[in-house]
């Protein structure tokens, strides 16, 4: 899986706020990019963590497959 899709993963999954689920699901679809988001103070904190826990390479792939399966829109 690729860092984008391993990060909005990590950001939907451990957060509550229905803003930032949103924000993944965008950053997933390529709406906006990491650096967009780190430019948002509400969500920089969260990304942080995210990216973080990227590095520290505790990322379920199955699970960051499923999520990209749910959420991924494709345009045919």
């Amino acid at each position: 899986m690729d860092k984008v899709t391993c990060i909005a993963f990590l950001l939907y999954h451990s957060s509550k706020s229905q803003d930032i689920k949103e924000k993944a699901i965008q950053l997933l679809n390529g709406d906006v990019s990491i650096r967009d988001l780190k430019r948002n103070a509400s969500i920089q904190a969260q990304l942080a963590l995210a990216e973080s826990l990227l590095r520290k390479n505790n990322v379920d792939k199955h699970q960051v497959q499923l999520f990209a399966e749910e959420f991924l829109l494709l345009e045919v």
